[in-house]
């Protein structure tokens, strides 16, 4: 889809960037990602929870750095739309591996038999990390 049609649709609506709220919300991820590295070992499903997170906060921040925001229908799906829809060929890989992560954490949440790997939630956080430095440098943090 793209950055028209997820307009058009309103899935997203342009807005006024403001720099404070960006910041907040990569200081948010930042802080996701040292939490769900804290507990890693004493909760892997939370750990997951945590590290997506983690993630869909950045991508919120860069979302709002482009000077757009989110429609609350579906915005953890939007989001991975909207990336899509801006981001550059070399890290949609990234983008799809995320939106995968997406669909996951909703059993961490909603279904109690969700079976998470520490090695899977290990993964997770280091894509994170580098996913969320990528969003930090297009930012121009």
């Amino acid at each position: 889809m793209t950055l028209e049609e997820l307009l058009r649709k309103r899935r997203i609506r342009e807005q006024t960037v403001n720099r404070s709220d960006v910041h907040a919300l990569l200081e948010k991820a930042d802080s996701d990602l040292r939490t769900a590295e804290k507990i890693l070992s004493e909760s892997v499903p939370w750990a997951y929870t945590i590290a997506y997170n983690a993630v869909l906060q950045a991508s919120r921040a860069f979302i709002f750095s482009e000077g757009y925001r989110l429609e609350a229908k579906e915005a953890h799906k939007n989001t991975f739309l909207f990336l899509r829809a801006v981001l550059e060929q070399d890290v949609l890989d990234y983008v799809t591996f995320f939106d995968r992560v997406r669909v996951k954490r909703h059993q961490a949440v909603y279904d109690a038999s969700a079976d998470f790997s520490e090695t899977e939630t290990r993964n997770l956080l280091s894509k994170a990390e580098e996913f969320i430095d990528h969003l930090r440098q297009r930012i121009g943090k």
